[in-house]
């Protein structure tokens, strides 16, 4: 029974990875996995979320003693993975790494179902920037929020798809504000920093990485606003949405892991001990940490619960 808790509270180590290996199915402990686990990336390659996912899946590589084939499947913010992720053999071989943003934030024009995946841990939390390019003449959020009532249709603000937490920015800032603002969705966050970049646009909402947090200290972009708890140590002078009088746009995006629905329980369990041991390692953490994003970990049940709980307070998002 004490063993069962520990499991259950997370609390792991190279003895209950094993213990929770021999549950699989109450026969021998390498029973399962018997193949190669297939981990679907809902990104592109490069970035913060890109990377962590490689590094969590060396780390289940080494514990579960079988491969973990990484996938990149970016497209529709995160559904494209998911729904394929759905369509999987409900057996633990097959896993994806991507935001709750699929799960939380429904299109208004949507009628597709949302993907029937079940949470198996939470990785991060990763706060939300608010940039302009350089040549964008207001110096503040105030002053972008100014021009916009001034001009409407005119700024055009990127994001990198519909349905995303860039998209949920844009959309409580235009409703609180009362501004019109148009739209630009991507596929992805890689090109669309780099038409952020070359001007394309005057606005754009992307989450926190090295390379956003490099392009504005080089000045080649400007840092208007942050959706965070509290301001970041390396801007401090960029305010929160929060503090700017945007509580409902500040927002962070919340990455975990995610398995057909269906999995046996004990499988899933074993995933959840072997990620959570991997958050605790120091070079994991630091990987994390070092472009302000934050840790997180736990149950399956308090990922699904976090789920449900920004669900019920989201807004559906504009078809735009």
């Amino acid at each position: 029974m004490r063993r069962r808790d520990l499991l259950k509270a997370g609390v792991v180590g190279a003895g209950l990875v094993r213990a929770a290996q021999a549950q699989t199915t109450g026969a021998a402990a390498d029973s399962w996995p018997t193949r190669p686990v297939h981990l679907i990336v809902a990104y592109p390659p490069g970035g913060v979320s890109d990377e962590t996912a490689r590094a969590l899946a060396q780390q289940m590589s080494m514990r579960l003693k079988v491969p973990v084939i990484v996938e990149n499947r970016a497209g529709a913010g995160g559904l494209t993975a998911l729904e394929s992720l759905a369509r999987a053999a409900p057996d633990g071989h097959t896993l994806a790494y991507c935001a709750i943003s699929p799960l939380v934030f429904v299109p208004a024009s949507s009628t597709v179902p949302t993907p029937d995946v079940a949470p198996v841990v939470s990785i991060m939390d990763t706060p939300v920037l608010v940039l302009a390019h350089p040549t964008f003449k207001p110096k503040d959020f105030a002053a972008m929020i100014a021009a916009a009532r001034r001009a409407p249709g005119r700024l055009r603000w990127a994001t990198s798809g519909h349905a995303t937490v860039g998209h949920m920015v844009l959309a409580q800032v235009r409703a609180a504000a009362r501004v019109d603002i148009i739209h630009v969705p991507y596929k992805g966050g890689g090109q669309q920093l780099t038409d952020a970049i070359g001007g394309q646009f005057e606005l754009l909402s992307s989450n926190v990485a090295s390379q956003q947090l490099q392009f504005v200290r080089q000045g080649k972009l400007k840092a208007l606003a942050i959706g965070s708890p509290v301001r970041l140590p390396v801007l401090p002078d960029v305010p929160t949405l929060a503090e700017l009088g945007f509580p409902d746009a500040n927002l962070v995006s919340t990455f975990g892991l995610f398995a057909p629905r269906g999995v046996p329980e004990d499988r899933l369990r074993l995933i959840n001990v072997v990620i959570n041991e991997a958050l605790r390692l120091p070079e994991i953490r630091s990987k994390i940490l070092d472009v302000s994003n934050l840790p997180t970990g736990g149950s399956a049940a308090d990922f699904a619960a976090r789920i449900a709980k920004e669900r019920d307070r989201a807004l559906r998002v504009p078809a735009d």
